[in-house]
């Protein structure tokens, strides 16, 4: 993932409204979302490559997602996937702020990450870019490739935009959640954060939506969890040329 938006406690009928964006090279072999052949609990995406997968949720409402940590170096070799944080999270029955504390423990090993969950209990990030992992009390957050909030154009944009959308009728914030997604729009170099990329990249990677015909958004996510506990996952997936070119639609309940 490289653009998470998260409204935690914020929605008077979905405690939970999650947004994320998924940026990848087209060239990396990947499944788009579905419950997992050997782990029936999980419904998620899965990168072919490693394993792994950038954001999920289980059928008893344990959920996380992560993104990258920009600073344009380079993965060091034999660091394990960022993507087996979201994994191993879903694939065991350990509450959110028991895997984050385990997760702060290894984090030296893996490349940069940041790394949401959540079950019943709360809503967990850490990341081994930041000083310590938090607890995140209700709000609105948003993520990016820097740290939690950092004020990025796209998660400011994002976060307005998804404070907007809450004041949808319930039918309505999914669409109006991916309206958000699909932005497109490009930050002014003024604006743009330093991560050690050129400035040419800098400017691609500031959109909400990235297209290009190697790199960009393969996926856009909207994940609402009702008070009922129902749970409604959207995933549309995404051409190298920025049309989307499927959707996946889940719903079930919490513990069914």
């Amino acid at each position: 993932m490289c653009l998470i938006l998260l409204a935690h406690g914020m929605h008077p009928r979905f405690p939970l409204v999650m947004a994320a964006n998924r940026d990848e090279f087209f060239s990396r072999s990947t499944v788009g979302a579905q419950f997992w052949p050997g782990h029936p609990q999980v419904l998620a995406g899965r990168d072919l490559e490693k394993g792994g997968t950038w954001m999920g949720i289980t059928r008893d409402g344990r959920w996380a997602a992560v993104t990258n940590f920009r600073d344009g170096s380079r993965p060091q070799s034999g660091s394990p996937s960022r993507g087996e944080l979201v994994a191993g999270y879903l694939r065991n029955n350990t509450s959110g702020i028991d895997y984050v504390a385990t997760v702060t423990s290894e984090a030296p090993r893996y490349h940069g990450f940041n790394l949401l969950v959540g079950d019943g209990d709360g809503v967990h990030y850490v990341s081994n870019r930041a000083g310590r992992s938090r607890d995140l009390a209700p709000g609105l957050y948003g993520l990016s490739n820097g740290l939690l909030d950092e004020p990025w154009p796209k998660v400011e944009q994002g976060k307005r935009a998804l404070r907007a959308a809450l004041d949808n009728e319930a039918a309505g914030v999914a669409e109006a959640v991916f309206a958000m997604l699909a932005d497109r729009r490009i930050a002014a170099d003024s604006a743009l954060p330093r991560t050690g990329v050129s400035l040419e990249w800098e400017r691609t990677l500031s959109a909400a939506f990235i297209s290009t015909l190697e790199y960009g958004t393969r996926a856009s996510t909207v994940l609402l969890i009702a008070d009922d506990g129902s749970v409604h996952f959207r995933e549309r997936s995404f051409s190298p040329a920025g049309v989307q070119t499927g959707e996946r639609r889940f719903d079930f309940r919490v513990g069914a």
